[in-house]
């Protein structure tokens, strides 16, 4: 999709800026086959290695396989694959939102906060929402109509919302919730299917938590709406080239304004699952989570030049970043070498998505190796 739209973007350029060469970026794409575009897509590599690796771990660790760790590892990664849908949508239009991470600790102490004071369940969730789309819209303001770098403005974002977080809670954790405690508690610690006698679920199954289910769901929705709305194609046309999407008629500054907003929201939602998780409120939650996060959304194909990303890739690179961790674990691997991983992964990502030609690394080794017919 980000093809077709950039090539129609492109094609309304001054001849100045488009040039020869840009337009040829484009006419090869018209010749590869479906078979092409998925192999040499980077979600696909990157869903390959994670299927390699789960065989291969579940032969050398037999217990890797079975159903409790499978429900583990899925409920681990899934707040992390609801962050970084909304992660994919701001790094499509070029920019980066380092604030996700604190905007989580602001939401669960808000929510939490109201929660102490007996208000209703749903009162608490509202203005923990509310929070971090305050936020973000804080975010999508400064970046989309004042013209400040995201780096910047989200950065900021990350110490104002830990700070609020910090001062809200009184540096002290939160757990007693009143009388809506037990839905709190059911919303976040619910699976589907159950195991047991009167459940129809046998034991090989997974019982997959509430997070991945949402993750699910969400992914899903913006899988939808990328493939299926003229939102999407401008999104993609800012990643693009954000200047010809402008003279093209696209309201640049509203719809970046929205992909911050959209990105505090999967945020907060990831922050009130964890809070009915977890049975309580610190305002440390998420703390670091915004590398996290963009790690997946990298290794899973979005590129941090804009005009590329998906909704599968963010969910893909979270499990995979998820399943390395639990290998590593597992093989009785220090955990401190999970950064080391993880490192090495971003690196060998952006590596892949290189330009080079107007083709991706990995588009042009495959295109050597698969050279197209004459017509």
């Amino acid at each position: 999709m980000a093809n077709s739209v950039q090539e129609q973007v492109i094609a309304q350029e001054p001849a100045g800026k488009a040039g020869q060469s840009a337009m040829s970026d484009f006419v090869p794409t018209k010749e590869q086959t479906a078979f092409q575009r998925v192999i040499s897509s980077q979600p696909f590599w990157v869903t390959i290695a994670l299927i390699a690796l789960v065989i291969l771990m579940t032969a050398m660790e037999p217990s890797f396989g079975t159903s409790e760790n499978v429900a583990n590892v899925t409920r681990n990664f899934a707040p992390f694959g609801i962050m970084a849908l909304g992660m994919t949508v701001v790094i499509i239009t070029g920019g980066i939102d380092l604030s996700v991470g604190s905007i989580m600790g602001l939401v669960v102490i808000v929510a939490g906060l109201f929660l102490t004071w007996h208000y209703p369940w749903y009162i608490a969730f509202a203005m923990g929402l509310f929070s971090g789309l305050s936020c973000g819209a804080v975010n999508g303001f400064f970046v989309a109509y004042v013209g400040m770098p995201s780096f910047v403005v989200t950065l900021g974002m990350l110490s104002v919302a830990r700070s609020l977080a910090v001062v809200f809670s009184a540096n002290q954790m939160l757990y007693q919730f009143g009388p809506d405690a037990p839905i709190v508690k059911a919303i976040g610690q619910a699976k589907w299917p159950r195991h047991g006698p009167e459940d129809w679920a046998p034991h090989w199954i997974p019982e997959l938590s509430s997070q991945f289910w949402t993750m699910v769901i969400l992914a899903l929705i913006v899988g939808f709406v990328f493939n299926f709305t003229a939102w999407a194609r401008h999104l993609f046309a800012i990643g693009g080239n954000e200047e010809a999407a402008r003279l093209t008629g696209v309201p640049v500054d509203w719809i970046k304004f929205q992909a911050y907003l959209f990105s505090a929201f999967t945020a907060s939602i990831a922050s009130l699952l964890l809070l009915g998780y977890n049975g309580s409120a610190i305002n440390a939650m998420g703390q670091g989570y915004e590398l996290r996060v963009i790690a997946a959304t990298v290794i899973g194909g979005a590129s941090l030049m804009g005009g590329a990303g998906t909704a599968f890739g963010a969910i893909i690179g979270s499990a995979f970043l998820e399943v390395i961790r639990n290998a590593l674990l597992m093989a009785g691997i220090d955990s401190n070498w999970q950064g080391a991983f993880v490192g090495a992964f971003i690196v060998l990502a952006v590596l892949l998505g290189m330009q080079t030609g107007g083709k991706s690394i990995l588009a042009a080794s495959l295109a050597t190796l698969m050279p197209k017919k004459s017509r």
